[in-house]
């Protein structure tokens, strides 16, 4: 393929051929001057060739998941909220555009670092604007939640997406949504956005959720919990029915409703109620702590090319489930170390990865990471309870059974599991993995470049979570 290629010298004389059409920004890609490598960059594929090793240290981007729970909340608290370190990408670009156009005071204070004015939400909750037209990309960590909010406020909204936002369920939440209350009507087809959100009469209840599709339904649920109540003595309550996936989720957000002054109480996992008269406040200042499903590439890297690779910005204590990914790594036999804020991952001392058997419902994101590095274990993986990966950003586990196959691999794909059996002679070489305009897919795949020569196509979609990705991964391995 011909295009305008741009090359950016860096500290060696390595090459790192990423090729396509249509070109990235030549100043980003120099502005990131710690990649040790030749860059060739044109947008439309990225072709990795085959390295052995990766050593190095990344600092990670913020968490998505908590830049954008932190970002409403801030919202909805009463007082100015300082943000530092927070993510910038589609997702949360998404988030920011639609608390903007709902009248949300924001500022942009300097590069991560955002300065929010909240609306002091309480009973009934009113925004400045009282209607909108939002457009939430496909970002579900927007979608979900601010569905549950803007129920509860007195306006008319009208909240929409990509054409694969339109396809992933929302009816769970609608229907929770409803036993307050809401009005709320499917612009399209029955339990799918786009939605439209008019004004009602939303009156405490004790409602139920279904918990076995999307953990960000009970995630909005409880960020709105505190929005349907004012009267001393009311208890709201949200009851959840069946298996409650991707748990470490919603632990993550009663810890950051905690840090904004409303607490939650929880009976296991099947009720949470709040007492009434709560409301959110700013903590003055919150920091975003690094991604860890984003965490999960490079440690990976670690551990199948020798190592040492180092994380920076996400360590010991986090409030991420995905730290779990640490574990299975060590399972798997894995060398691992963590500090503070930081993980270093090496290879295990032993020569060789071993093949896990693993429950991935309090890691799904991670999980897919494991499915990639299943490629590199001296046996047949299996990774179960993953039914949740088929209403992500594309149907994740056909797409990775598929991609899977392309590299030699023998793979059973079920309901809601897979058996994933490396091929016996290595990877096939220059493979072309297709990424489904699905951010994970394309990051995962590409440690598929520490056992043969691949191509990603449509690499720009790592935009959505970690925009300058494919140069941080460049950074650390070696031919």
């Amino acid at each position: 393929m011909r295009g305008l290629p741009f090359s950016a010298k860096l500290e060696t004389g390595r090459r790192l051929a990423l090729l396509g059409r249509r070109p990235t920004s030549q100043a980003n890609l120099r502005r990131k001057s710690s990649v040790n490598k030749d860059l060739i960059c044109i947008m439309n594929f990225i072709d990795l060739p085959a390295v052995k090793t990766a050593q190095g240290v990344v600092r990670l981007p913020g968490s998505k998941s908590i830049s954008n729970r932190i970002l409403l909340l801030a919202a909805l608290a009463d007082g100015f909220t300082d943000i530092r370190d927070l993510l910038l990408s589609d997702d949360t670009a998404r988030m920011l555009d639609a608390l903007g156009g709902l009248g949300v005071g924001i500022v942009q204070a300097d590069g991560n670092h955002y300065c929010i004015r909240g609306v002091a939400g309480r009973f009934p909750l009113r925004f400045p604007v009282g209607e909108a037209d939002l457009f939430l990309g496909n970002a579900g960590t927007a979608f979900r939640p601010l569905t549950a909010i803007l129920a509860l406020a007195q306006g008319n909204y009208r909240l929409s997406g990509v054409p694969r936002m339109h396809e992933r369920p929302i009816g769970d939440l609608v229907d929770a949504l409803r036993q307050l209350g809401a009005d709320i009507t499917y612009l399209d087809k029955e339990g799918f956005p786009p939605l439209q959100i008019k004004p009602a009469r939303i009156h405490p209840n004790a409602i139920t959720v279904k918990g076995d599709v999307s953990s960000q339904f009970l995630t909005g649920l409880l960020m709105a919990l505190p929005l349907s109540a004012s009267v001393a003595g009311e208890k709201p309550s949200i009851t959840v029915v069946g298996e409650l996936i991707s748990q470490p989720y919603i632990e993550l957000t009663i810890a950051l409703m905690a840090r904004f002054g409303v607490k939650v109480e929880r009976d296991e996992w099947r009720r949470f109620t709040l007492r009434a008269g709560q409301s959110y406040r700013s903590p003055g200042e919150i920091f975003v702590e690094g991604d860890a499903s984003s965490a999960s590439y490079f440690l990976a890297a670690g551990v199948i090319g020798t190592g040492p690779v180092r994380v920076e910005g996400i360590g010991q204590g986090s409030l991420q489930g995905d730290l779990r990914f640490v574990d299975v790594l060590q399972e798997m036999g894995a060398d691992i170390r963590l500090g503070n804020n930081w993980i270093e991952a090496r290879a295990p001392r032993s020569g060789y990865l071993r093949p896990v058997n693993l429950d991935c419902n309090h890691i799904p994101d991670a999980a897919m990471t494991l499915a990639v590095a299943a490629l590199f274990a001296r046996g047949t993986t299996i990774l179960r309870n993953i039914a949740s990966w088929r209403v992500k950003e594309t149907d994740r586990l056909a797409a990775m059974a598929k991609e899977l196959r392309k590299l030699g691999a023998s793979v059973e794909e079920g309901r809601d599991f897979l058996r994933i059996t490396p091929p016996a002679g290595g990877l096939i070489a220059h493979s072309a993995i297709d990424t489904y305009e699905d951010h994970r897919m394309a990051m995962c795949f590409s440690l598929a470049s520490l056992g043969a020569a691949v191509r990603i196509n449509n690499p720009d979609c790592v935009s959505k979570t970690f925009p300058d990705y494919f140069e941080k991964f460049a950074s650390v391995v070696q031919a």
